[in-house]
């Protein structure tokens, strides 16, 4: 997808559709046709999902790895690592994001558990899970695909990765332990994660992409210069961000195809909270940021590193902590069911708000090719 500026008018804006690509044009078709076939194959194909689960190193799957890898790699190799100095030194986008991400996100998600899931403790404790696991991954490709910053994202993203191997396991503790103990309303939970584990799981989903973006870019500008990289190496990768996302997609949901759809009436339950959770977060968020002054780009990338959730760690924590047939991993698995089309959804309200966002103000020439 081409990164250009705002479009003032309906001409215009028909103009900009009309140039995408029919993956772009019908996005929404084909990750809604992915999670079908993914449903579908975990359902229809006896012993498929325990075939996937056993492909794994250190407990993660490493068919979704290699999909996120293949997500992520494009996104990072367009992201221009010597302006990240512009993004670190924005106090009020780096403050707003650890503050929505590592104290308003988990509080929230605590709050609609126990609101919604009074009487379920174990899809409570999995949904609660979920709220401490922030996005290191495929919020990335929902930064990109709403024009959001690439490098805000990236430093975002490497931000909440940091805090994830601090803070996950001492979140866990409060949420789950001590925070319903104070409150009289039960005995606490313990989850069994250790900080080696997470930073297994952030060096893999964030780590390995990061660097292999950082030296195509360092090489290939070396070798054809930025404008040449820009305009004739980009685009040639760039679909393959797409195609990794619509193939993690497909793995995750055959993974979890059959657990899913013979427990509707759960699925609903678990389901609810987390419509709720996502539209609070990200609309919540994209107010804020515009209260605050940031940017149409800072603000989108601001609004999906907050409403993201890295359902890979959540699942995996659930597991090994409950085990695989528990409620809370079943939580776990509904997850990212809820997220991706609801946030695939928010990228196309976030686009149609992108003009009247910038209303009033003088537009700036954008040369960032997506």
């Amino acid at each position: 997808m081409t990164r250009t500026e705002a479009p003032t008018t309906t001409t215009e804006e028909s103009s900009v559709v009309a140039k995408l690509s029919t993956l772009d044009r019908f996005l929404a078709v084909w990750i809604l046709a992915a999670m079908a076939v993914g449903l579908g194959l975990g359902r229809l194909i006896p012993g498929l999902n325990d075939a996937l689960a056993k492909v794994e190193i250190g407990g993660i799957s490493l068919p979704i790895a290699v999909g996120l890898l293949i997500m992520m790699y494009p996104v990072l190799a367009k992201v221009r690592y010597d302006k990240l100095d512009a993004v670190t030194g924005d106090k009020k986008l780096m403050v707003s994001s650890l503050i929505i991400n590592w104290i308003v996100g988990p509080a929230v998600m605590f709050a609609l558990a126990w609101i919604f899931l009074p009487d379920l403790p174990e899809y409570r404790t999995g949904l609660i899970i979920v709220g401490l696991a922030r996005c290191i991954a495929m919020v990335i490709i929902w930064n990109d695909l709403a024009c959001g910053d690439r490098e805000a994202a990236a430093v975002l993203v490497a931000l909440n990765s940091v805090f994830q191997v601090l803070a996950f396991g001492l979140l866990g503790w409060f949420y789950l332990d001590l925070l319903p103990n104070w409150l009289g309303l039960g005995d606490g939970r313990h989850l069994d994660i250790s900080m080696g584990k997470i930073a297994l799981n952030v060096v893999i989903f964030l780590g390995i992409p990061l660097l292999a973006g950082f030296l195509t870019r360092r090489i290939g500008e070396k070798k054809l210069g930025r404008e040449q990289y820009e305009s004739r190496f980009l685009p040639k990768i760039g679909p393959w961000a797409l195609y990794g996302l619509l193939f993690t997609i497909v793995v995750l949901f055959a993974l979890q195809g059959k657990t899913i759809t013979s427990q509707p009436l759960d699925v609903a339950r678990i389901a609810l909270p987390l419509l709720v959770y996502f539209a609070v977060m990200w609309f919540g968020v994209f107010a804020l940021g515009k209260a605050i002054g940031l940017a149409y780009d800072r603000t989108a990338t601001l609004a999906f590193t907050a409403a993201g959730n890295n359902f890979e760690l959540a699942i995996a924590v659930a597991i090994a902590t409950f085990g695989v047939t528990s409620g809370q991993a079943l939580s776990g698995v509904v997850g990212p069911l809820i997220e991706v089309p609801v946030l695939v959804a928010l990228v196309y309200v976030s686009l149609a708000w992108r003009r009247r966002f910038s209303a009033g103000r003088q537009p700036a020439p954008v040369t960032q090719e997506g």
